[in-house]
């Protein structure tokens, strides 16, 4: 049998100790998505091997290939199956640039699959090469990738995968998508994962590049990675990160000793929860997805709509939200559920059969939607986005609930929106990652509300768009100004807190200070973790004090390498604001981890289950229902 090692090899190279480093650091704008198993570091070799027409040399953790006529490769000695690579790289003008993932032998010499990286595009190819490691044949692999498979199907030919055009965004919006093509001469950025028969591809925290790996080597190739370099000129890595993805970590259960885990359901029914008395006996009960789930023991429950547990690996949940209000005025609790297609479900009043639905409003496209009194007439109204507009419906006896429009269109996205007194006028506004939305004095229906254009969001990490989920406004700082805390990104990185600021004329302006972010820069408490897809804030401990509270969705879309760092640890955390004048901004965020291994959906629900003074929590997730029983004495 013909291993890959230089015994096997006819080898043309030669191997340089050292190199000036470049002065320039790479570009700071981009982020890593994972905890590599390596990391290039030093000025040595040591560990990689050259093979083919190439000159390599290191230096402080960079690596120079100069390639000749017939281009070489930088080969890392261990075999792997699913890896994930970072990199960084710098090419001049005329060079190839590439990396080439399972090296394996083969009748002709050796095959791969090869990441083509410098050009207008950048491509994947299956390659074959001669032991000396020149080419001799490539195919361009067919499209996969996505969020809805790990393994690619069989080709589609009906073109949906192929970007779409969109629409001109509005010419005021704060923040718009950056440029993530290819930057010649100039430090650009590789993150691709290659995992069964899916290569996954982003180049400077861009829009996923995928390709189906064919024939007998779509599941069983193994082997080396390396670097290439071919042209008429240099190249130079930095960073250079590797991670075997197919070894995966589940952590120790922790849960805080302020809290009391409970899970109600083991099953995945929905994102979202709610609570109240729907059977009318005196104890709070939880509805989750399908289910009523009966207090105070919560061990009994019954459908209010058929119940079809979803597989989290391949499917969605309809309900993203839930919420408990007496729509029609019969004195018993209703249901408000869903997502794109919200419905009401009415409550027999204790009759043994499945609630009644129908959909009020026709769509909503946020994936977040709050439940708050708007107009302060003490009924909540339901908020979300629906045709990129900013809306809210008041719920009513009727089956057609009047929309009344906050923004124009264009500026509303299915992330991130919240609500609060952001000028201190005693009106509840509405905010969103592109900005907040000023209430009038006076409500109009025909009238949508002042705009303030803020990036309360953040592109990266691969991201197509911006947005968190709710967005909590509260005096963080205590200076008597209400300040925003959000995430920055759901399908991220990113939590950050937003410092209110007068000018001398009464202007608002906001200073971003950042909370946490992605794993290459530091974050409160060293917590680091993507997909903040659920959020709400409460006093935890009753001080008197807002925590923002906030977790990480499993997966977040499917069970793929799609998302960024979609494996790791589905978390809980509760962020309590400590006012300190030596911080920036004069307040600093402190997390405490309430639980490790459940995670959030869409929603976080608070409030005080069993009346004893104390906050307690819901989520609903792809892990199940949990109610986490807060143990803190009421202040």
């Amino acid at each position: 049998m013909k291993y890959f090692g230089f015994t096997a090899l006819s080898l043309g190279f030669t191997l340089l100790g050292s190199v000036q480093a470049a002065t320039d650091a790479p570009l700071s704008e981009f982020g890593l998505s994972f905890v590599p198993d390596y990391t290039f570091e030093g000025s040595s070799l040591s560990g990689w091997r050259a093979w083919g027409d190439a000159d390599w040399q290191a230096s402080d953790g960079e690596v120079l290939g100069q390639g000749g006529p017939k281009g070489g490769w930088l080969v890392f000695e261990r075999g792997l199956q699913d890896v994930g690579i970072h990199a960084k790289f710098k090419a001049t003008v005329g060079t190839q640039v590439g990396v080439l993932l399972r090296i394996e032998p083969v009748d002709a010499g050796y095959r791969g699959v090869l990441l083509e990286l410098a050009g207008e595009e950048i491509a994947s190819f299956s390659v074959v090469l001669d032991n000396d490691g020149n080419e001799i044949n490539r195919e361009e692999l067919r499209y996969a990738g996505g969020i809805m498979y790990r393994m690619a199907p069989p080709p589609d030919e009906s073109g949906r995968h192929r970007n779409r055009p969109r629409a001109e965004p509005p010419a005021d919006l704060p923040v718009t998508a950056p440029d993530t093509s290819y930057r010649v001469d100039d430090w650009n950025q590789i993150e691709t994962f290659l995992e069964t028969n899916v290569i996954r591809s982003f180049l400077n925290d861009g829009r996923e590049v995928g390709g189906a790996v064919g024939g007998d080597a779509a599941l069983t190739g193994f082997g080396p990675i390396a670097l290439r370099v071919g042209g008429t000129g240099e190249v130079r890595f930095k960073d250079v990160m590797v991670k075997d993805i197919a070894f995966r970590q589940t952590p120790a259960e922790t849960t805080s000793p302020q809290f009391e885990v409970q899970r109600v359901s083991e099953f995945y029914y929905s994102w979202g929860s709610a609570a109240a008395d729907f059977n009318r006996d005196g104890h709070i009960d939880v509805v989750a997805g399908p289910y009523v789930y009966y207090g105070p023991e919560f061990t009994d429950f019954r459908e209010i709509y058929v119940a079809v547990a979803k597989g989290p690996s391949q499917e969605f949940v309809a309900d993203n939200h839930q919420f408990a209000h007496d729509v029609n005025g019969d004195g018993w609790p209703d249901v408000i559920s869903g997502w794109t297609n919200p419905a009401v479900y009415l409550n027999p009043q204790g009759e043994s059969r499945r609630w009644a639905k129908y959909n009020p409003i026709p769509r909503t496209q946020s994936e977040t939607t709050l439940f708050t009194d708007i107009d302060g007439d003490g009924r909540p109204e339901l908020v979300y986005a629906s045709g990129q507009q900013f809306r809210y419906a008041k719920p009513d006896a009727s089956e057609s609930w009047t929309e009344i429009n906050i923004s124009e269109a264009g500026y509303a996205l299915s992330h991130g929106i919240g609500t609060g007194d952001i000028n201190g006028d005693g009106r509840v506004d509405i905010l969103g990652a592109t900005g907040w939305w000023e209430q009038p004095e006076s409500l109009n229906p025909d009238k949508t509300w002042a705009y303030h254009p803020v990036a309360f969001g953040r592109y990266g990490n691969r991201s197509g768009n911006i947005g968190g989920s709710v967005m909590a406004v509260y005096d963080a700082n205590g200076d008597g100004l209400n300040d925003v805390v959000t995430s920055l990104n759901a399908h991220g990185f990113g939590l950050a807190w937003y410092e209110q600021q007068r000018e001398a004329d009464g202007a608002i302006t906001f200073v971003r200070h950042m909370i946490s972010d992605d794993y290459s820069q530091p974050s409160a408490g060293g917590v680091t973790f993507s997909q903040a897809h659920a959020a709400t804030s409460a006093d935890l401990d009753g001080d008197g004090m807002m925590e923002f509270i906030i977790g990480k969705r499993a997966f977040t879309h499917l069970d793929n390498l799609y998302d960024p760092d979609a494996y790791g640890p589905p978390v809980l955390y509760a962020y309590r604001a400590v006012r300190n004048t030596d911080a920036p901004g004069g307040a600093e965020f402190v997390p405490e981890l309430i639980h490790n291994r459940s995670g959030v959906g869409s929603q976080i629900t608070a409030l005080d289950l069993n009346d004893d003074g104390a906050v307690d929590l819901l989520t609903s997730n792809n892990r199940g229902t949990f109610i986490f029983w807060n143990k803190r004495a009421a202040k």
